[in-house]
């Protein structure tokens, strides 16, 4: 048997062909547990977060909402006051924020009011140029701020 003379590049073509499955190979191989390994380590988050829009931890107790509160507002008096400004009053603050809401508190919101009703205003316009009929506006209003307070409840 003669021995098979390659030429430089046939030896360069041999070689690309047979390395290129090796390095596939290889890489199927080690890429999983390379991107596994991505975000984990010594400042890795090691855990799964719950979905978006779910609640999955408990309720808070008064006390601790009260304590927490409370610590904000501390910190917002003290920097009032290193400012040279009135500090808020943390009590009243903490009072009113964890106040408990009251059936038709939104209707007494008159801001809210207002601006619920330049949106009624605003689509009516829109149903105008659309030559649809218009909305009356106290009565969409009310319908708007009852639905906002049923959607806190």
């Amino acid at each position: 048997m003669t021995p098979i003379a390659l030429s430089n590049g046939e030896v360069i073509i041999a070689v690309v062909f047979v390395a290129i499955p090796v390095a596939l190979v290889a890489f199927a191989l080690g890429a999983r547990r390379s991107f596994d390994s991505i975000g984990k380590g010594q400042f890795g988050i090691d855990r799964e977060f719950p979905p978006p829009g779910g609640t999955t931890s408990a309720p808070v107790s008064r006390a601790a909402q009260e304590a927490e509160v409370r610590q904000m507002l501390e910190a917002k008096a003290y920097r009032q006051s290193a400012r040279g400004e009135e500090p808020v009053d943390v009590d009243a603050e903490v009072d009113r924020l964890l106040a408990e809401p009251q059936g038709g508190q939104l209707a007494d919101d008159r801001a809210l009011v207002e601006e619920v009703r330049q949106l009624v205003v605003a689509r009516n316009e829109r149903r105008a140029r659309r030559g649809e009929a218009p909305l009356d506006v106290e009565s969409e209003v009310e319908r708007q701020l009852r639905d906002l307070e049923n959607l806190g409840q």
